[in-house]
């Protein structure tokens, strides 16, 4: 054990050993023009107060009742997924550079990458990219290399608006151009027939949501369609727990999609105050050597026992920096293992009884609100897992009323599509209970009547004569 002095006698003394001066002397080599200076750091606490504070500091945050999504979903999560997680051997194990290194983290991540390609139809997984937002953007250089002239993509503008801006920062300086498709303001959907707008065009790629950000489920197999009808490459971008119920993108259209990414959060991943998250890419076989990131695969040793190793690396460690396929060089392999837990622990049925739940909660739930005068569902397509209200007041003033009651209400989305008026992005999971949702609709009802009373106000909604 290393001798950490805690009283001053004890610095004191040490200092006295070591023959120097001060504390400051420990750092003479740092020049002074790049020292912070003071920390005024408060006194120390043995192990028993610091449990305390961090207690008092929790209970500050308080128990709030969530409603909100948008990318970001709260579901339950087994004890058993972070009881494994947590083990030493994979929460401290550092991801292994070496194709030989660490079998056990190496098959974890070889039974995600099965997983993956098994939820989502497709021949082959990576093992995680850093989230969801650069694993579509990632898909999109992906498309583009594949493609090799054209470097244009289509993008309906029901794709997540964050996941848009962050693809759009990470390629622009390629000179690649993301092309906005238009969407429906009745039906929240990407219309398909603007599509006729770009036949004989040259497109990378087309990207196709499913679920959209709007919680609504767009026309996949017409896209996809319409997609390789044209050459046109299919991107989709998918919720991991709506493949519990819906078609998995290698089943969309007659062929199926090309590369599917999304945000792996809701298997088994806390919210965590944003992150951190991973996300999930897989592909075609013909596309796996365009793929980014690490892909494990299975081998035999020389005397023919089953092994692991890390293959197809075409990272930036490896080659010349301006001929790697990616410059991507991690995983999040911590995140990967929590998920193949949650995965394998549930298994098909499980999942699905999970997409199930989310859904009827959801549906209880807009039931309920939508009861409420003043308050309507925008958007008349199906959808999964959440939806979009339209009130008649201010977003943000309800919002702010239900969180003095200890209620998330869901997304003010109006920064983004201010043509829906005062819009709310509602979810409800299978964390959610019956008493949870009459909690949030008792309060929105009083919010809601309580703002009518006052002076009347002009209700902004899409024409009834929208198209788009």
């Amino acid at each position: 054990m290393p001798y950490i002095p805690h009283t001053d006698a004890e610095v004191r003394d040490m200092l006295a050993r070591i023959g120097a001066s001060s504390v400051e002397d420990l750092f003479d080599e740092i020049p002074p023009d790049v020292r912070c200076g003071e920390l005024n750091l408060p006194p120390s606490l043995d192990e028993m107060g610091v449990t305390r504070l961090m207690e008092e500091r929790a209970a500050q945050d308080g128990r709030w009742l969530n409603f909100s999504g948008g990318g970001a979903y709260e579901h339950h999560i087994p004890a058993a997924v972070w009881q494994l997680a947590t083990r030493g051997e994979l929460y401290s194990a550092y991801t292994p550079y070496q194709a030989e290194a660490s079998q056990g983290t190496l098959q974890i991540l070889y039974e995600f990458q099965s997983m993956m390609a098994a939820l989502t139809g497709m021949e082959v997984s990576n093992a995680t990219l850093y989230d969801g937002a650069s694993a579509l953007a990632e898909a999109v250089l992906m498309a583009v290399r594949a493609h090799r002239s054209a470097k244009r993509i289509l993008v309906p503008a029901t794709v997540h608006p964050l996941w848009q801006a962050v693809t759009r920062s990470i390629v622009h300086n390629q000179g690649i151009e993301l092309v906005t498709l238009p969407y429906c303001t009745e039906g929240g959907h990407s219309i398909a027939e603007a599509l006729a707008h770009y036949d004989g065009q040259e497109f990378a790629a087309l990207v196709i949501p499913q679920p959209n950000f709007f919680g609504v489920l767009e026309e996949v197999d017409q896209l996809t369609d319409w997609a390789h009808g044209q050459g046109i490459r299919v991107i989709a971008v998918v919720n991991p727990i709506s493949l519990g119920l819906l078609k998995p993108p290698g089943k969309w259209g007659e062929s199926g999609a090309d590369i599917v990414v999304g945000e792996g959060q809701p298997l088994g991943v806390p919210l965590s105050s944003g992150g951190p998250y991973f996300g999930f890419m897989t592909c075609r076989h013909e596309l796996m050597r365009q793929m980014p990131g690490r892909i494990v695969g299975r081998t035999v040793d020389a005397d023919g026992k089953p092994g692991f190793t890390l293959t197809l690396q075409a990272r930036e460690q490896h080659i010349r920096r301006g001929k790697a396929t990616s410059n991507i060089c991690t995983n999040q392999g911590l995140l990967a293992s929590a998920a193949t837990f949650y995965m394998a622990l549930l298994g098909p049925q499980g999942l699905r009884n999970v997409a199930t739940a989310c859904h009827a909660n959801t549906r209880a739930l807009l039931d309920a609100v939508t009861a409420i005068p003043g308050v309507e569902r925008l958007h008349s397509e199906p959808y999964f897992h959440e939806a979009v209200i339209a009130l008649d007041m201010p977003a943000q003033e309800a919002l702010r009323a239900l969180r003095a009651q200890g209620i998330v209400g869901g997304i003010d989305i109006s920064p983004w599509f201010p043509e829906l008026g005062d819009a709310i992005l509602i979810c409800a999971t299978e964390t959610r209970t019956a008493e949870d949702i009459r909690r949030y609709a008792d309060n929105l009802t009083r919010i809601v009547g309580r703002r009518n009373q006052g002076p009347s106000c002009t209700k902004l909604k899409p024409s009834a004569n929208s198209k788009w």
